[in-house]
């Protein structure tokens, strides 16, 4: 465990110190990876050392006993100054990227990486930082979200190594996004699969909601799945905290394709409903193969939405036909279609969840909270909801190897195994 302490030291441009930390002036790499500093030492009484001990200070154990235990110190090295161990950043990572995404203006490289200290695997998402403009606002916001979102089902953000040039989150590994998934298994999932990674997306969502964090950027590239299951919202950039309504957020937010109609057409004033509309869609995409409303702009986008769900009137979107961004449109009056026809395995409970996540009027869209109580899910049986946020819950899953790439390769290997599964049942 890192140590906090550390005084009267010169400090370097990024805020560090530029001087080797303990007594020494050597810098030597700590076997155990745990970096020692001078704390500040205070008088300390031997009425005070033994309030603090199990027996007094003066009782000093017998020559020679340790040595018949065969007991030993470890060997200390010593300690590195900060500069060093940015110096030796490079050997926690590979030094190939495995992906590259832009960040609102900034790009970031994330590498796939390994903790020499664990020995597990880590994602490390690399931002490099403009002198002028310094750490870009989505890196501090999804630092500043992710430090107090301690959940199963949220990607884990166990470091954070800040240098002149970049910034580094240090994250838990994990295999593959819901795109990659969906595209390893043909676009065909299993459906009591699908009621898995639709259970997990709620979880972890109403775990956000209830603390008033929005996520604002729900799409399969931002939920990431392992081998074993366990399904964990990612990417917090565009998240923010909502502790008061406010009108002030922008309307730039969720992919296009998982955008709600009501922030499409300009609405900055909305609320956790902003997220739900993005489940549904991606719930559909999930059971169909295929994305819900693949719009290419805008319009196309709102024009997909009314053409399948009807165009919007007032009975079911009270306010609509006075919003001027609607009227510059003019769309065709649209009929409601019958989804059935659209997502034909879903079953009656998974549609009617499905049109409760896809409802024009954004306050009368079902909570992360509610839809988890929907009867879609009694399958899955009532101990998932008396779990600890900190564990996954105990599920039975039914899997099909159809499609045999090189990750359902992986998962008939591992059986798709969650760590707390006890039962698993397997269809071939």
């Amino acid at each position: 465990k890192k140590t906090s302490l550390h005084e009267n030291l010169k400090m370097g441009s990024d805020g560090e110190s530029d001087q080797a930390s303990g007594t020494s002036s050597d810098e030597v790499q700590s076997p155990t990876g745990v970096c020692l500093r001078t704390r500040v030492h205070r008088r300390i009484s031997m009425e005070d050392l033994n309030k603090r001990l199990s027996l007094p200070a003066d009782i000093r154990i017998p020559d020679g006993y340790l040595q018949k235990l065969q007991l030993s110190s470890p060997p200390f090295d010593q300690p590195l100054s900060r500069r060093s161990r940015r110096a030796k950043l490079q050997n926690f990572h590979s030094p190939h990227p495995v992906l590259s995404i832009r960040l609102q203006g900034t790009y970031a490289t994330v590498f796939k990486g390994r903790s020499k200290l664990t020995d597990n695997l880590v994602a490390l998402k690399e931002i490099r930082l403009e002198h002028e403009e310094g750490a870009p606002c989505t890196a501090i916001r999804e630092v500043s979200l992710l430090k107090d979102l301690k959940h199963a089902n949220i990607v884990t953000l166990h470091d954070i190594v800040h240098t002149e040039k970049s910034l580094t989150l240090v994250f838990e590994y994990l295999d593959k996004d819901l795109k990659q998934y969906m595209d390893d298994c043909g676009n065909i999932m299993s459906m009591h699969n699908v009621k898995i990674f639709l259970f997990q997306i709620l979880r972890g969502l109403a775990y956000c909601h209830r603390r008033k964090v929005l996520h604002r950027d729900l799409k399969p590239q931002n939920l990431l799945i392992n081998e074993r299951g366990e399904l964990k919202l990612a990417d917090f950039g565009l998240a923010r905290a909502k502790s008061v309504p406010t009108k002030t957020y922008s309307n730039e937010v969720v992919t296009l394709w998982y955008r709600p109609p009501d922030v499409l057409l300009g609405s900055s004033e909305y609320s956790t409903q902003i997220d739900m509309w993005g489940v549904g869609c991606i719930f559909y995409e999930m059971a169909a193969g295929r994305p819900l409303f693949p719009g290419s702009t805008v319009e196309d986008e709102l024009h997909l939405i009314f053409r399948l769900l009807g165009t919007p009137i007032e009975e079911n979107w009270p306010g609509i036909t006075s919003n001027e961004e609607f009227k510059s449109y003019n769309f065709p009056k649209y009929k409601p279609q019958p989804f059935i026809n659209h997502a034909p395995r879903l079953d009656t409970e998974g549609i009617e969840l499905l049109l409760s996540f896809l409802r024009y009027e954004s306050k009368k869209r079902i909570s992360a909270d509610e839809s988890m109580k929907h009867s879609y899910f009694k399958s899955l049986g009532v101990r998932v909801h008396a779990l600890p946020e900190s564990e996954f819950p105990p599920l039975r899953l039914n899997l099909s190897f159809s499609h045999l790439s090189a990750f359902y390769i992986r998962e008939k290997e591992h059986l798709f195994y969650l760590s707390f599964c006890r039962h698993i049942n397997i269809h071939s």
